[in-house]
């Protein structure tokens, strides 16, 4: 499971990570769990209003539901390896941001999909994610965000025994980071 703020590298990692164990010979199977926030965005500036965030977050949240628990069925089928770009804690970090309470279906949800997974929280400092964000140039996030965010998941990191590792760098550092976070069970 990776984990983390926006423009640590989740996606890439998840990417890379899946081509490394397959080129080794060994089954991956990757699986994204998207919230469907960035199409929220855009079709709010297509219309010219945002979405109010409690909607905002009832959207997101079904959206991300739905694709978690399809994605650990299809985890559940698998032989190898199922690699998991987000998950529902990434909604909780949100709810949290957000100023949203967390509820109380989506923490329990979360907790038992989680149980015998081995989390990872990629990270790296918010001026290094918005770098990246403005470098793709295909959404676009406040720093004061960014750094809220980041703080949220080091916190759930710290009260969960996640691993932190760091994101910075080179995609084959952080892969050699997290087999090492993998192996030690630390960062």
């Amino acid at each position: 499971m990776l984990l983390g703020i926006d423009g640590s590298g989740k996606t890439t990692t998840a990417a890379a990570l899946a081509a490394a164990e397959r080129s080794e010979g060994r089954r991956a199977l990757l699986l994204r769990n998207r919230s469907g926030r960035r199409w929220l965005i855009r079709a709010g500036q297509r219309i010219g209003r945002e979405l109010p965030v409690k909607w905002a977050d009832r959207t997101e949240t079904v959206v991300r539901t739905c694709n978690v628990l399809v994605a650990h069925v299809r985890a559940a089928r698998t032989d190898g390896l199922a690699i998991m770009d987000r998950h529902l804690a990434c909604q909780l970090v949100l709810r949290q941001v957000r100023g949203r309470p967390p509820g109380r279906i989506l923490p329990w949800l979360s907790e038992r999909l989680l149980r015998r997974a081995l989390v990872v929280v990629l990270d790296v400092p918010a001026e290094t994610a918005h770098a990246r964000i403005t470098a793709r140039g295909e959404d676009d996030e406040s720093l004061d965000f960014l750094r809220a965010t980041r703080s949220a998941y080091l916190q759930f990191a710290s009260t969960r025994g996640w691993t932190v590792v760091d994101a910075s760098g080179s995609t084959p550092a952080v892969l050699d980071r997290i087999r090492q976070g993998a192996i030690s069970g630390r960062p």
